[in-house]
């Protein structure tokens, strides 16, 4: 393979893998000085309309912190998922999600502005 198909081939993965990272659209529902109150609905489209299939409630304040609830129900059975983040240059996340009987689990990250 030349160098041209292989850098083609790794720019196409990069940009699949930065969408797939991509967080979901949040619309705010009420703003001020102290943060902005959000949803950001799991919308599914087909050709002529989109529903939702549950969604998220959150806040997010200047400084990057915030924290959210949400559900998830494109699943036989419902996920619930609760979460929150520090703000700052180093930010520290952390979330819990549940369908009440199999599917559970813990997620934490670290999020660094540069």
């Amino acid at each position: 393979m030349s160098k041209l198909t292989l850098a083609g081939m790794s720019a196409a993965v990069w940009c699949v893998a930065v969408t797939a990272m991509a967080e979901p659209v949040k619309l705010p529902v009420d703003s001020d000085e102290k943060g902005t109150i959000y949803v950001a609905p799991n919308v599914n489209s087909t050709e002529t309309s989109a529903y939702t299939k549950g969604g998220i409630v959150g806040v997010q304040r200047p400084d990057g912190s915030g924290s959210y609830i949400g559900t998830d129900t494109s699943t036989p059975r419902p996920t619930y998922s609760l979460g929150a983040s520090t703000g700052g240059n180093v930010s520290l996340t952390g979330g819990v999600l549940s369908d009440g009987k199999s599917n559970n689990g813990v997620k934490a990250g670290v999020t660094i502005k540069y």
